[in-house]
């Protein structure tokens, strides 16, 4: 029964492709090298999902349906409404619910009429000191700075989309965070055994193209509005090879059993090529 057992492992064994001579699997690693895996895979994915929720919330509803993120969204994020100001379209948009309907009526009516700086100070300061300034204090690059009536009177002006120096500013900073990401994730799941390894390959590699995709389109969608899809897609795709990449590492870590081939490995039989 033991020959026949063990004649059955070479078989799966021959049946696959070997082992690289660096590759470990988890079940190799120190157990403090899968805790902090463990910890830094748990501590990435709530970042991740909380950074899904704050996208949903800043680009939904500016087509006038709060409840769900469009294609005709990210085209009037990345390009603008093409009628009234920021202000406005922000107010009707994904702002809708951050302050009573009389001041944002009111904040909307005093920009149409020309945002002049006596009614600024008089009436539509206090609002924004009250209702704004907590979050549109300049501190976060992702959001229209309010502090002084020069910077709010820029979100007066006709909406065209997010700026091109703005789109710069946040280009660097996704691209240095996201590449950190996804290094950190794809190195935790090189240790993971899957078969075929060109779909190993993928998962890995296909982030960092999508990365590149998904940021390039925000330039694009200015000049031609259907590349907002291939913001979706490439957003999409980061998403679902992130997932992947967390569940398969989290469970071939903690939960599934040694592979075949590292144990065959571990028994010290088995041929293993560079």
């Amino acid at each position: 029964m033991g020959a026949r057992s063990t004649e059955n492992l070479k078989e799966i064994v021959m049946s696959v492709a070997p082992l690289h001579r660096l590759y470990n699997h988890y079940s190799e690693l120190p157990f403090s090298m899968r805790i902090l895996y463990t910890g830094a895979l748990c501590i990435l994915g709530m970042g991740y999902l909380f950074g899904m929720f704050y996208l949903f919330h800043i680009y939904s509803g500016r087509d006038g349906n709060p409840l769900d993120l469009t294609y005709r969204d990210l085209v009037i994020a990345y390009t603008g409404s093409g009628k009234g100001s920021k202000i406005e379209a922000a107010l009707r948009g994904p702002m809708s619910a951050m302050l009573p309907v009389e001041e944002a009526n009111a904040l909307v009516t005093w920009a149409q009429q020309g945002a002049d700086r006596p009614t600024y100070e008089t009436f539509i300061r206090p609002t924004i000191d009250k209702r704004c300034m907590s979050c549109h204090d300049g501190s976060n690059p992702h959001l229209s700075n309010l502090g002084g009536f020069d910077n709010i009177k820029k979100v007066t002006e006709q909406d065209t989309g997010t700026g091109f120096y703005t789109l710069v500013r946040v280009s660097h900073i996704h691209l240095f965070g996201m590449t950190f990401i996804f290094f950190i994730v794809g190195l935790v799941f090189s240790h993971a055994y899957v078969r075929p390894l060109w779909l190993k390959y993928l998962l890995i590699g296909l982030p960092f193209i999508g990365e590149a995709v998904d940021i390039s389109s925000w330039y694009l969608v200015k000049l031609y509005h259907p590349f907002a899809w291939v913001t979706m897609t490439a957003g999409a795709v980061m998403g679902v090879c992130f997932a992947t990449m967390w569940f398969i590492s989290m469970y071939q870590m903690w939960i599934a059993r040694t592979p075949a081939p590292v144990l065959h490995r571990a028994e010290g039989d088995g041929v293993i090529i560079g």
